[in-house]
C-alpha cells in the first residue's frame, strides 16, 4: 500500500541564518545608541529583538531536528521539537516584556532626557531590518506554527520600530519625555497580544489537542459516511509537529473490510481534504468486543 505522508518540511536554513546575522547587527546597534540617548524604547526594544534572535535559533534548531530520520526509540523521529520550540518562544517573550514594563513604569517617576534624532534615526534603521526578516518567512507562515512565529514576531517588531520612531518625532518636538516610558508600554501591548496567541497555539498542540485547522467533527462524519461503516469510535487527531497531523480510528464494518484499496483511498482522502498525514486505521466487524468502544474509554 502506497502511504502518501506528504511533502517534508521546507528549509528555511538560509531564511533563519540571514534573519538572525540582521537582527543580532540590529540588537548591537540599539543597545548602544539608546544606552548614550537614555532611551528606555529603544533599549526595551533591544531586549526584544535579542529575545527574537534567541527564537530565531530555537525555531531553526526545531526545524532542523524536525527533518532527522526515525530511530528505535523517537519512532517519529524529532518531528515535535517544532512545538516544543514555539512555546518556549511564548514563554521567553513573556519574560521579557515583564521586565520591560516594570522598567517603564519606574521611568514615569525618574524620567530622563531624551535625544529625540537619535531614536528616531536607530528606530527608522529597525523598521528596515525587522520588514526584511518577515519576509524571509512569509511563505510558509499559513502551514507551519513554527514558522509563523518567526514571521509574527518580525512583522510585529516593524511595527513597534515605526512606534518608537513616531514617539522620537513627539518627543523632539513637545519635549515630553514620560512620551518615552508610554511608548515602552505599547510596545509592550503589541508584544503581548502577539505571544497570547503563540502561547496558545503551542500550548494546545503541546497537549496533543486537535489541530485548529481540522474539524474533527467532519473528520468523524466522513469516516462514518463510508460504505459498509455502521460506526466509528477511538477516534484521535493530533498534532506530530507544527506541520504534520497524524490520526488512528477504529470503524465498525459488519462485512468486513474492503481490503488494502479501501484504507489506501480512506487515507489518501484524509490526506487530501484534513491534511492529515499519518494514518491508522483498525477495522472491526463486532465493536462490542473492543474495550475502546464507549467514548469514555481512551
Amino acid at each position: 500500500m502506497n502511504h502518501d505522508h506528504g511533502q517534508p518540511p521546507a528549509n528555511y536554513d538560509k531564511a533563519f541564518a540571514i534573519g538572525i546575522a540582521l537582527n543580532l547587527s540590529y540588537v548591537v546597534v540599539e543597545a548602544v545608541f539608546g544606552g548614550l540617548a537614555h532611551s528606555l524604547a529603544l533599549v526595551a526594544d533591544a531586549g526584544h529583538n535579542l529575545s527574537d534572535v534567541l527564537s530565531l535559533l530555537l525555531a531553526w534548531g526545531a526545524s532542523r531536528l524536525s527533518q532527522m530520520q526515525p530511530t528505535r526509540r523517537y519512532t517519529y523521529g524529532l518531528r515535535s521539537s517544532s512545538i516544543l520550540a514555539s512555546l518556549i518562544n511564548a514563554i521567553i517573550l513573556l519574560i521579557a516584556i515583564g521586565a520591560i514594563a516594570w522598567e517603564a513604569i519606574r521611568r514615569f517617576n525618574q524620567p530622563q532626557e531624551i535625544p529625540g534624532g537619535t531614536v528616531m534615526a536607530v528606530a527608522a534603521f529597525g523598521v528596515v531590518i525587522n520588514a526584511a526578516t518577515a519576509l524571509l518567512f512569509v511563505k510558509g507562515r499559513e502551514s507551519d506554527l513554527n514558522i509563523q512565529g518567526a514571521f509574527l514576531h518580525m512583522a510585529a517588531d516593524a511595527g513597534v520600530s515605526l512606534g518608537v520612531v513616531v514617539a522620537g518625532f513627539a518627543i523632539s518636538r513637545t519635549g515630553l519625555y514620560w512620551i518615552d516610558p508610554v511608548t515602552s508600554l505599547v510596545i509592550v501591548a503589541i508584544i503581548a497580544v502577539g505571544t497570547w496567541g503563540l502561547l496558545r497555539d503551542s500550548a494546545c498542540l503541546a497537549l496533543q489537542a486537535v489541530p485548529p485547522r481540522i474539524d474533527a467533527n467532519k473528520v468523524k462524519a466522513y469516516l462514518a459516511a463510508l460504505p459498509e461503516v455502521v460506526g466509528v469510535h477511538d477516534l484521535h487527531i493530533w498534532p506530530m509537529s507544527t506541520t504534520e497531523t497524524a490520526l488512528t480510528a477504529h470503524l465498525e464494518m459488519p462485512n468486513g473490510s474492503g481490503g488494502d484499496e479501501f484504507l489506501h483511498d480512506v487515507c489518501k482522502h484524509l490526506h487530501d481534504q484534513f491534511k492529515i498525514e499519518h494514518c491508522t486505521i483498525q477495522i472491526e466487524q463486532n465493536a462490542e468486543a473492543c474495550s475502546l468502544a464507549p467514548e469514555q474509554n481512551v
